[in-house]
């Protein structure tokens, strides 16, 4: 997926598209989770889709669910949906700061390879 050692670092140009396409892929597993939690707040809970999208949202964003689930299926579809959240929350980020990190350290390494290539 990425450029080998011996490939020199992309243009910012390409760059941006890399990132670009990361930023694409995050926002749809946000916006698929988005749509499986609000789904499940109106299927377990029988709450209004816009309260569904609140309580989603809030728990998508780690502040945890503003209605309290009343019944036992909701209760447990709130508490899986929660641990989900967080591994969305972990996995976005580092969807997201990966190309960064790979590029800071392309760059380090290329920088090194060139100078040392010139002794």
């Amino acid at each position: 997926m990425y450029e080998p050692r011996h490939k020199p670092p992309l243009s910012r140009a390409r760059f941006a598209r890399r990132l670009m396409g990361h930023l694409l892929i995050g926002l749809g597993v946000i916006g698929a989770s988005l749509l499986l939690g609000m789904a499940g707040y109106v299927i377990f809970e029988d709450l209004p889709w816009i309260d569904a999208f609140l309580n989603a949202a809030m728990l998508l964003g780690g502040m945890g669910p503003v209605d309290m689930p009343q019944t036992a299926a909701g209760k447990l579809f709130a508490g899986l949906y929660a641990l989900y959240a967080g591994l969305v929350l972990i996995v976005v980020a580092a969807l997201l700061i990966t190309p960064v990190i790979h590029r800071v350290l392309h760059r380090i390494h290329w920088e090194g390879k060139s100078s040392d290539d010139g002794k």
